[in-house]
C-alpha cells in the first residue's frame, strides 16, 4: 500500500483519515513513525486552508512521501469571525486577534471563559457560529488535494456537556437542542466540521483513483 504521512500526532484524527486513505490503497502513519524529527511548524497564515497547506508541505518536505494535514477552529459571525484561526490560543492575547498572529495555546477554560464574556450580551439568534476543518494532501510533485468541511450552530453562555473538548460545550449544532459537549461522540463523529472534511476528501480521492477492495 502507498504510505500517507499524517503531520498531527493525535491518534484520533490519525485513525479518522486512515479510514477514508485505506479505501485508496493509501496507508496512513504519524509523522513520528516516518522518522519525522520533532520540530514545531509555525502556522503563520490567516486562514484554515494556508495553515493546513503549511503543516502538510513542510513535514512533506522533511518525509519526501505524501502528507496530509488539518486545521480547524471556530468562526463566530458577532466577533467578525474570531477566534477563527487563533482558536487554540484564544484567551492568550488581548481584543479579538493577535498583534502579530503569534502566541501559544491555551487552556480551553481560558478560552471559552474569554469567549463567554464577548458574547455575553448578544442575544441568541445573533450567537450564530460555524466549527471548520480544512484537511490538506500534499504530494511530492506537488499537487495537493483540499477538503473544507463546516458545521453551523449557535453558542450559549455556560459550558455544557463532559465530552469532546475545546469550544463544544459551548456549541449548539443546527437542528439539536445540545451542545457538542452532551452528544455522544458517535453523533459527532457522524455530523462534525472534520466528518464532513473528510467525506468531501473521499469525493475528490475518488476523482483520481477508484476503491479497492480489502485484501
Amino acid at each position: 500500500m502507498e504510505t500517507v504521512v499524517a503531520a498531527t500526532r493525535n491518534k484520533h484524527k490519525i485513525e479518522e483519515i486512515g479510514e477514508i486513505t485505506g479505501k485508496f490503497g493509501m496507508h496512513i502513519i504519524s509523522r513520528d513513525d516516518a522518522g519525522v524529527p520533532p520540530v514545531e511548524i509555525p502556522e503563520t497564515g490567516t486562514t484554515f486552508e494556508e495553515n493546513s497547506y503549511i503543516k502538510a508541505c513542510e513535514i512533506m518536505k522533511l518525509c519526501g512521501q505524501i502528507t496530509v494535514a488539518d486545521d480547524s477552529g471556530l468562526v463566530v459571525d458577532c466577533l467578525d469571525g474570531a477566534p477563527g484561526v487563533y482558536s487554540a490560543r484564544f484567551a492568550g492575547f488581548e481584543g479579538l486577534w493577535p498583534e502579530n498572529g503569534e502566541g501559544i495555546d491555551t487552556d480551553d477554560g481560558d478560552n471559552n471563559a474569554k469567549l463567554i464574556r464577548l458574547i455575553r450580551d448578544v442575544p441568541y439568534e445573533d450567537r450564530t457560529a460555524r466549527f471548520v476543518s480544512v484537511i490538506t494532501m500534499v504530494y511530492p510533485d506537488g499537487k495537493t488535494i483540499v477538503a473544507r468541511g463546516t458545521v453551523e450552530g449557535h453558542l450559549i453562555l455556560e459550558e455544557r456537556g463532559e465530552n469532546g473538548f475545546g469550544y463544544d460545550p459551548l456549541f449548539v449544532p443546527e437542528g439539536y437542542d445540545q451542545t457538542f459537549g452532551q452528544l455522544g461522540q458517535d453523533i459527532k463523529n457522524a455530523i462534525s466540521h472534520r466528518a464532513r472534511a473528510l467525506q468531501i476528501l473521499h469525493e475528490k480521492l475518488l476523482e483520481e483513483r477508484p476503491e479497492k477492495d480489502c485484501e
